[in-house]
């Protein structure tokens, strides 16, 4: 098994030195014609050069085009994407494989085989970026369209990186195949550097893989507001793979690690059965208060102000019985967590109007001194 690993990359890297000449994709019947050219290379590698360069426009121009008038007869967007991501990387394959024989047929006295290896180079590389643009595109499609429940919105960055690395791991293998070089030795080397690189990079590699847990796990999303247990309190505004951040109610944003994020409490004001928010108004009046009319009084408030959701309804709660007041909480839902702290305030207002307009008394500390007997006059 050892030798089969270690001779497999030679026999690959051996079909750039032996490429099909142009004799080999000929028919029989252009074979005599081919002979009497192959007698002026250089003649002969403009001909295979313009025959491939016509090939290569009639793909991208006629068939391509032609293609993409069937596609756009089509409902989906992913059809027409695909056509034009692949349109550049086939015309290169077609042009640089035609310069390719070219070369071959051209019989240069040196260079030929770093110009063949160059070339091959640059197929690899257009094929690697169109499948960074195919990926990307495919991902975006499945994660808007809500049959495909397997690609959701929090699992796409995950899915995009790894489709972005596997497809930098298999270029790279490949670019390395096409120059010659043995990939088992630096696959070994690699191993070492990097077990080095893990020790000096630990904390990088945690936030990292912490950043992979995020992504899966789904704690949180883009447009969550979040409170953790160090405090911070916040909007999501980006999700990576090494950091988390926030805006905060005072427009600043705070980059958090993801290590230390992923090990932290976290409270999200977003989550739960429902996207909005409950938020909680206490309001406290004296005893010998109509607790019936306060009650209506504060549903009233809640249902007139129209940020309020009437789905759920708001409720009013009576909570206890306090040192010097009969202790109640409104309860409302509202859309978005970041206008609490405004719609908590106009509530207030509203029913300390409402409470003054009705007569209904809101207790507050205060002392009362009872003198039992004035000194009488002349005693000490």
């Amino acid at each position: 098994m050892a030798e089969a690993s270690t001779t497999e990359p030679v026999e690959l890297a051996q079909l750039t030195e032996n490429l099909p000449t142009v004799a080999d994709w000929l028919p029989d019947v252009l074979l005599p014609f081919w002979e009497v050219v192959a007698q002026f290379p250089i003649v002969g590698a403009l001909i295979v050069a313009g025959v491939f360069y016509a090939i290569a426009l009639v793909l991208r121009f006629v068939v391509f085009r032609s293609l993409g008038r069937i596609a756009g007869m089509t409902n989906s967007l992913l059809d027409d994407q695909l056509l034009e991501h692949l349109r550049k990387p086939v015309f290169t394959t077609v042009l640089y494989f035609g310069l390719t024989l070219a070369i071959n047929a051209a019989q240069l006295p040196f260079g030929t085989q770093l110009a063949v290896k160059a070339l091959l180079s640059v197929i690899v590389v257009s094929w690697m970026r169109a499948t960074f643009r195919v990926s990307t595109s495919l991902l975006d499609i499945l994660g808007h369209e809500g049959r495909y429940s397997l690609v959701e919105a929090r699992t796409m960055p995950m899915f995009d990186l790894s489709a972005k690395l596997i497809t930098i791991l298999v270029g790279s293998y490949v670019l390395l195949l096409v120059w010659g070089i043995n990939p088992v030795g630096w696959l070994a080397s690699a191993g070492i550097v990097g077990i080095a690189i893990g020790f000096a990079a630990k904390d990088t590699l945690a936030n990292l893989f912490s950043g992979f847990f995020i992504v899966a796990d789904a704690p949180y999303k883009i447009g969550d507001y979040i409170n953790l247990d160090t405090g911070e309190r916040g909007k999501v505004t980006k999700i990576g793979l090494r950091s988390t951040r926030l805006l905060t109610r005072d427009d600043v944003e705070i980059t958090i690690p993801n290590g230390v994020i992923a090990s932290a409490k976290i409270v999200n004001e977003s989550g739960g059965p429902y996207l909005k928010m409950r938020t909680r108004v206490s309001v406290g009046v004296a005893y010998g208060t109509d607790v019936d009319q306060v009650c209506e009084l504060l549903k009233k408030i809640a249902v007139e102000h129209s940020e309020v959701c009437t789905h759920p309804e708001p409720r009013v709660r009576m909570r206890g019985f306090g040192a010097s007041s009969l202790d109640f909480d409104l309860l409302v839902w509202i859309e978005h967590p970041e206008y609490r702290g405004r719609i908590s305030h106009e509530l207030y207002m509203m029913i300390y109007k409402a409470f003054v307009e009705a007569a209904i008394e809101i207790p507050y500390a205060k002392q009362d001194l009872y003198i039992k007997e004035f000194p009488q006059p002349g005693t000490d």
